[in-house]
């Protein structure tokens, strides 16, 4: 029996000898090394299975480190791949038998961790919060949505942008001459939750979740979401830090696989519609000692004990410069606005999505008890953002922040004077950005991210994102001053 994320399965392997065991009773032919870039972008490549062997988890394997987005430098390239024997899995949507194999990143010359390597800073939150003899486990629980679409087409140059996404779920494509149209599209904002016919994708979404489950996921919950056009949500059970970081980079891989293999396309753009609800990753923790969750207290606000109290005070105080990781990209802040149940607000409360911090009330199971941060998207790189979140509650608890009186009121419609009071989000990823150079010391403790990492975060971010939007005329633009 082996291990996947935190339960036993038989269908992956935990040591060298079980990975090579699983190879051969699979029949697998190719075996996928995959690791993750600065940025949240799964990389990979494959080695014929004949050349998988015991070395490959000790030796490694080499690979160019400079044409990896945040890694090394030219004069720096070369790399190694060290493979995780306990992450091996039979790929379910390869034709060509294929194990998956994620991997950690080593410096050749000191054969020690890469420091910008996303899977060891998330490790090394963990390490830290077992450290800290506060805790010995953090668990997270996101809750990653997305858009399914029948076709999408995008350009720039110097003298054109558009884009277009289409969807015959759409509720724009009502008239549209569908040889028949049959109807049954959601209206924006009503895709919560009409069963099929207006569901076009409940089949597309219960075969995700059976390979899912083939490939070791546990899948609790599966819906369409609020917007038209085929907004999706899986929800995967809770699991440690760095394994549901693993989690998370399959699903994403999965989801975009099995829309391919429908013709369709998928994405986790958090706002890739106008006048709909985007996309986000609210992300459900807590934080467990020997088998008890420190979060539960049967006698606090929404059973929430004082050290869950000063976690989210952690989270809210250190919220504008956590968005640079857990709401990473120009393209997050058009979904962080009030109206699309978009959690703008910097306060606390039970069951109130438009808060930053929601603890949900569905069971007052003390196992049950977690609060769920909601500004993070699906962009985000999940390793970064786990880690990021659990060391701003961490400091929240060591400084016992105080996150103020909840707020179980509707936010978007108190009076101004008392919505002026309310702090909120950034408004675009600068801001984050700028937050983020002047507040991150809480992420340094522990070396657990470093300042090369951040340096190189906010550095890349400003050029490669920030200032790509920024110079460039926007085609609403013409529409407003054209004629002016």
């Amino acid at each position: 029996m082996a291990i996947v994320g935190d339960r036993p399965t038989a269908d992956v392997a935990a040591s060298p000898e079980q990975v090579l065991a699983m190879a051969r009773e699979r029949g697998v032919q190719i075996v996928d090394l995959r690791f993750t870039d600065l940025f949240g972008m799964w990389q990979h490549f494959s080695i014929p299975v004949t050349e998988l062997s015991a070395d490959l988890f000790t030796d490694g394997i080499g690979f160019d480190g400079s044409s990896i987005r945040g890694f090394q430098h030219i004069h720096e390239s070369d790399m190694i791949l060290i493979g995780d024997p306990s992450t091996a899995v039979a790929d379910p949507l390869s034709r060509i038998p294929t194990m998956l194999l994620t991997c950690d990143v080593y410096d050749p010359v000191t054969r020690g961790r890469y420091t910008r390597d996303p899977r060891f800073i998330a490790q090394k939150a963990e390490e830290y919060v077992r450290k800290s003899g506060i805790a010995t486990t953090v668990y997270f629980g996101p809750e990653a949505e997305f858009f399914v679409f029948d076709e999408v087409r995008y350009d720039q140059s110097a003298h054109q942008a558009f884009y277009m996404v289409d969807s015959s779920e759409g509720i724009w494509n009502s008239g549209r001459d569908e040889k028949p149209n049959l109807g049954y599209k959601p209206r924006h904002k009503e895709g919560y939750f009409p069963v099929p016919p207006s569901d076009s994708l409940q089949e597309f979404r219960s075969e995700l979740v059976l390979k899912m489950q083939e490939a070791g996921i546990e899948v609790e919950v599966h819906h369409h979401e609020v917007a038209t056009a085929g907004q999706c949500e899986v929800d995967m059970r809770f699991k440690s830090l760095t394994r549901m970081g693993d989690q998370m980079q399959l699903y994403k891989y999965l989801v975009k696989m099995l829309a391919r293999a429908h013709f369709k396309t998928a994405t986790f753009m958090p706002k890739p519609l106008f006048g709909d609800n985007g996309s986000g990753m609210h992300c459900h923790q807590s934080l467990w000692k020997d088998g008890v969750n420190l979060f539960y207290d049967p006698h606090g606000y929404a059973h929430l004990s004082q050290l869950a109290r000063w976690y989210i005070g952690g989270l809210l105080q250190h919220s504008p410069a956590l968005l640079a990781f857990v709401a990473p990209t120009t393209n997050s802040y058009r979904r962080l606005v009030p109206g699309f149940e978009a959690p703008v607000n910097l306060v606390y409360s039970k069951r109130n999505r438009s808060a930053a911090v929601r603890i949900p009330v569905y069971s007052s199971n003390p196992k049950a008890v977690r609060i769920e941060y909601r500004p993070p998207d699906p962009l985000a790189n999940p390793y970064l953002a786990f880690a990021a979140m659990t060391m701003a509650g961490l400091d929240g608890i060591r400084n016992k922040i105080d996150p103020g009186e909840p707020m179980d009121v509707d936010l978007y419609e108190l009076p101004p004077e008392e919505a002026a009071r309310v702090k909120q989000v950034p408004g675009s990823l600068e801001e984050a950005l700028a937050a983020l150079e002047a507040d991150h010391a809480f992420l340094l403790e522990g070396d657990v991210f470093t300042r090369d990492v951040i340096e190189t975060w906010i550095e890349t971010k400003r050029k490669k994102e920030v200032d790509y939007i920024r110079l460039r005329p926007h085609p609403s633009e013409f529409y407003l001053y054209y004629d002016a």
